[in-house]
């Protein structure tokens, strides 16, 4: 497996749950249970990613401005998911706000999946994108087991 492969399994998850997530209603356990989902989802990739995946890539010139870009929109969803949080869930600009998250969710992950991991697969030799791959997976289920 490739470190594109392993980060796509995540994608996948993310892109489920916002999409259950906008098709909720009201201050329901459902989306309560669903936003948590998400937001833990998005919180263990991130980290994982960014170290298994951007800074290796930060180590070369042509990799540095795409990292930098990437890490900055993992940014700005942390800052939505904090606004979410401060919401009533039962109001309507709770689920404006979670449809604007999936939107920023689905644009990055569009942008990685059809940018970044070409830029990337360039960078990378075989042998890194299978290492990072494990690292990734490793990191990622120590910190899923652990929140």
């Amino acid at each position: 497996m490739t470190i594109f492969e392993a980060l796509r399994i995540s994608h996948d998850i993310q892109r489920e749950l916002a999409q259950k997530l906008i098709a909720t209603q009201g201050d329901s356990a459902e989306r309560h249970a669903l936003f948590s989902q998400l937001k833990q989802e998005l919180a263990v990739h991130s980290v994982a990613e960014e170290r298994h995946f951007y800074i290796p890539l930060m180590q070369q010139d042509a990799g540095v401005d795409l990292s930098r870009h990437a890490i900055a929109e993992h940014h700005q969803m942390d800052e939505m998911i904090e606004d979410l949080e401060e919401t009533d869930p039962s109001s309507p600009s709770w689920l404006a706000q979670a449809k604007a998250l999936a939107d920023k969710v689905e644009h990055h992950l569009k942008e990685e999946e059809h940018t970044f991991f070409q830029m990337a697969g360039k960078l990378l030799r075989d042998k890194e994108k299978q290492q990072l791959a494990g690292d990734y997976l490793n990191a990622y289920d120590e910190m899923k087991q652990a929140s």
